[in-house]
């Protein structure tokens, strides 16, 4: 009869053992390891940020300025003035 409540008494400290383990780790990996990573994300952002800050200023074109280009086709099939498409109106 005692080996089956001292068996049940190890198991029970053993898995406590387990859950505690568990629980300081992931409590050291958000302490330690995902501020780190998370801070290396942001330098990446910022760098990437700045990087295209840069391409801008570089470009030389004043700010707001909008330049449209239009490339056309040159297709002698089809006409210029659109496809006509017909309809029936329903009531």
């Amino acid at each position: 009869m005692y080996p089956a409540i001292i068996l049940v008494i190890t198991n029970f400290l053993r898995a406590l053992f387990v859950i505690l383990i568990i629980w300081y780790g992931i409590k050291l990996v958000t302490k330690y390891v995902l501020p780190m990573v998370l801070h290396k994300t942001v330098k990446n952002i910022q760098s990437r940020v700045g990087e295209q800050f840069r391409q801008q200023q570089q470009s030389g074109r004043p700010e707001g300025e909008v330049t449209v280009e239009n490339k056309q086709r040159h297709n002698s099939t089809k006409s210029q003035e659109g496809e006509y498409v017909d309809f029936e109106e329903v009531e």
